[in-house]
């Protein structure tokens, strides 16, 4: 696909995405703030972890029909939600609990396991998708091992999570291929969001391919879109790891030796840390907010997970751009 001349603006990606949302909204007629309504008593319950796999399940459930419920409300910070004790019980009574896995609900490593343990259905998505080694393996305060939770930064990889959950669906529902017909629409979309993506992101010029974030959760994204991950605020990729003053003075160094114009950060959490990289980097250096670990408030255009891919998209190519 042909890059598109500098900065997609919201006009241009609203038209260019049109059909990919239409596409969306025909699928799902029901929000993941909450509980979706069932097509009927016999039509599955499916507890989510995060709200980003809540709207892509949301959406897949929506039209085969089903209920959703997403434990972490927007704005949570996944590596540390536990969650109460009526949402322990609504998890023991769904047909099947879905998680992204890999260390990232680190704050409900014993419910979700002491749920399989009881003979509840966890099912972990992120395991199944090829994931990539983590950067900050071995980093001190990084809980995830040595593969990358993130694997939402790549549309290629939610395409296939689509087709895996819609099967997963129909074999446990008898759904006669109902669930796959929702997930295939679905993973097209994913798959065409990708292509305007790209094309939105191949602007950029080859020496300002490069990310500096404040944890290590864009990967996927740089792997997908030929990026460089140059450094992260937090040397780890859990929110809750603190780095040190050396930490900071080395990457204000790398910032600074390498005219990084922008540190991308997560839009739910403090950002003092990236201030201090942008300020001690001593060069003119943007702090910008990513929606990373959830969606956006309403009014963000980061509500859905495209909504949140395209946003993010967007700045990133505001800022390097």
């Amino acid at each position: 696909m042909p890059a598109l001349p500098g900065r997609l603006g919201r006009t241009h990606i609203t038209a260019a995405l049109g059909l990919v949302l239409a596409v969306g909204s025909a699928l799902s007629a029901c929000s993941t703030s909450g509980t979706t309504t069932p097509n009927g008593g016999g039509d599955p319950r499916i507890v989510v972890t995060t709200d980003i796999w809540g709207d892509v399940v949301s959406q897949i459930v929506g039209c085969g029909g089903g209920s959703v419920q997403v434990l972490m409300p927007s704005g949570a910070d996944p590596h540390d939600f536990v969650p109460s004790s009526a949402q322990v019980a609504g998890m023991r009574d769904a047909q099947l609990v879905i998680a992204n896995g890999l260390g990232l609900e680190s704050g409900m490593h014993d419910t979700l396991e002491g749920l399989t343990a009881d003979g509840g259905n966890v099912w972990e998505i992120a395991p199944l998708l090829d994931p990539l080694p983590f950067a900050a393996a071995g980093e001190p305060g990084n809980e995830h091992g040595a593969l990358d939770p993130h694997v939402w930064f790549d549309l290629t990889r939610m395409a296939k999570a689509a087709t895996l959950i819609g099967a997963e669906l129909d074999s446990l529902n008898d759904g006669r291929g109902r669930y796959a017909a929702c997930a295939a629409q679905l993973a097209d979309s994913f798959t065409s969001a990708d292509e305007q993506i790209r094309g939105e992101l191949a602007a950029i010029p080859n020496e300002r391919r490069i990310l500096v974030t404040d944890h290590d959760a864009l990967g996927y994204f740089a792997a997908s879109y030929d990026f460089k991950v140059a450094g992260t605020v937090i040397p780890a990729g859990s929110t809750l790891a603190e780095p040190s003053g050396r930490d900071i003075a080395d990457l204000a160094a790398t910032v600074a030796d390498l005219g990084v114009p922008a540190i991308f950060a997560n839009v739910a959490q403090p950002q003092d840390l990236a201030q201090a990289v942008a300020a001690e980097s001593g060069q003119q250096v943007q702090v910008i907010p990513l929606f990373v670990e959830g969606l956006g408030a309403p009014g963000s255009d980061a509500e859905t997970y495209l909504g949140l891919m395209r946003t993010n998209a967007d700045l990133i190519a505001a800022g390097l751009g």
